[in-house]
């Protein structure tokens, strides 16, 4: 699997970077706009679950949220190479609002299996979307750029994404009542999520047409046993293989902190709803920051070498984090609290850390498959991830019940460690194929 197109000369990366952003504009808005409904939709059930006394039910939606990924991985990757990436994309935000509107009534019935139900078909969508836009953003950028489109993208992204957290949680933070059993904050939610997924679908219809990568490619019959097949032929590319292990890692720990941050703000630290989505505000917003300077720092031709010292300041911070109760919560020398300021600082820095590792993997899984089979590859790697995904939903039941939540971090904190000296291993040799064709 390799991208044997032709090199560019300075001046036609310019002219072709100028040419990608207005062509992949509308999609990454669509989809930036997909990504603030779903994480507004989770982060607000998660906050309605604890205020309800039912914190196990974060895990399960991690899972429910995970399972399309898993389940549909191979139909999304056949769908991103045999069909038109505009076509997919309509199709996809469509679906987005029937979802949405449906969700919408959930919260207003208060209806659990409804919302849950919602919330699986929401990430059924979104696993059809992920392969077409990331497929294309090494068909549109010089493979040089693609690391430097990456960051920005996770940026942008990542805004959206601390932007339908903090939203959720100022949202439901409002508890007049409007109905019964309705307060004004969950019909703010409720009525957000539409509009946002109607004005997701009246952008997607300016992504721009381009022919399908490979319009003959057979449907995969198999279903998630293709996936698991195209899984195990990346171990032909060693550095590839690595490569998914380290993303698999990075998207346990992930998730896994974001339900465990939940569950410390409103449960250990008694904080309110947007005072806990502040906290995730900040592990987010380190993310973006992180992603923007791995474009800055990371070199496209060894970005491994980012990985294992990224994951040892992961380590650091999330160790610091779990010695959050030493820090006083009041001070007579401070008007904000010292436990929330100390908190806030080592979530945004592992934030920071997150957001290095990750960018550097997503650009070489977009750049290293053949263009024909990017959409599949694609589809894999995000199978994978999100095996990771549930991985960490199922750990968070029995963690949950049997350690608090500053524990949990130091468990979190030995992993990164562990990880690190797995990465700094895994990662000595290199790359054993020329890696200068995939610059």
């Amino acid at each position: 699997m390799s991208d044997d197109r032709p090199q560019p000369d300075d001046g036609d990366i310019q002219r072709q970077v100028r040419q990608a952003r207005s062509r992949f504009l509308a999609m990454a808005g669509a989809y930036s706009l997909g990504v603030f409904n779903d994480n507004f939709l989770k982060q607000g059930l998660s906050l309605l679950a604890i205020t309800a006394a039912l914190s196990s039910l974060q895990g399960w939606i991690a899972i429910l949220f995970t399972l399309p990924f898993i389940l549909l991985a191979a139909p999304a990757g056949w769908m991103a190479d045999r069909f038109s990436k505009r076509t997919i994309v309509i199709g996809s935000k469509a679906a987005e609002l029937v979802a949405m509107s449906l969700a919408a009534l959930g919260l207003v019935l208060n209806c659990w299996p409804l919302l849950l139900t919602m919330l699986f078909l929401m990430a059924a969508q979104s696993t059809v979307f992920s392969p077409a836009l990331n497929g294309s953003i090494p068909d549109l950028y010089p493979p040089s750029y693609v690391l430097k489109a990456n960051a920005h993208l996770k940026s942008v992204v990542t805004c959206f994404i601390l932007l339908g957290i903090v939203s959720a949680g100022l949202a439901l933070n409002n508890k007049a009542p409007l109905l019964p059993h309705l307060t004004w904050g969950q019909a703010i939610l409720a009525g957000s999520l539409v509009v946002v997924s109607l004005l997701g679908l009246v952008v997607s219809f300016h992504t721009p047409y381009r022919p399908p990568a490979d319009p003959e490619a057979p449907f995969p019959r198999a279903g998630p046993i293709e996936t698991l097949r195209q899984l195990w032929k990346l171990r032909q590319d060693p550095l590839l293989a690595r490569a998914v292990w380290a993303d698999v890692f990075i998207w346990f720990i992930g998730p896994l902190q974001v339900m465990i941050i939940n569950t410390l703000g409103k449960q250990q630290f008694a904080l309110d709803d947007a005072q806990t989505s502040y906290m995730v505000l900040a592990e987010l917003g380190g993310l973006a920051v992180g992603g923007l300077l791995a474009g800055k720092i990371v070199r496209t031709q060894r970005w491994y070498r980012a990985l294992a010292p990224a994951s040892l300041a992961l380590a650091g911070f999330l160790l610091a984090t779990a010695a959050s109760p030493l820090v006083p919560a009041k001070a007579s020398w401070s008007v904000v609290s010292p436990r929330m300021v100390y908190v806030l600082a080592m979530l945004a820095c592992s934030g920071l850390a997150g957001g290095i590792f990750m960018v550097p993997l997503e650009s070489f899984f977009q750049v290293r498959p053949a263009p024909q089979h990017r959409g599949s590859v694609l589809a894999a790697v995000n199978c994978a991830a999100f095996l990771g995904i549930l991985a960490a939903g199922i750990v968070y039941l029995p963690l949950n019940e049997c350690l608090q939540p500053n524990v949990t971090f130091a468990v979190m904190g030995g992993l990164a460690l562990l990880g690190s000296a797995w990465m700094r291993a895994a990662f000595a040799k290199g790359d054993s194929r020329s890696e200068a064709a995939h610059d």
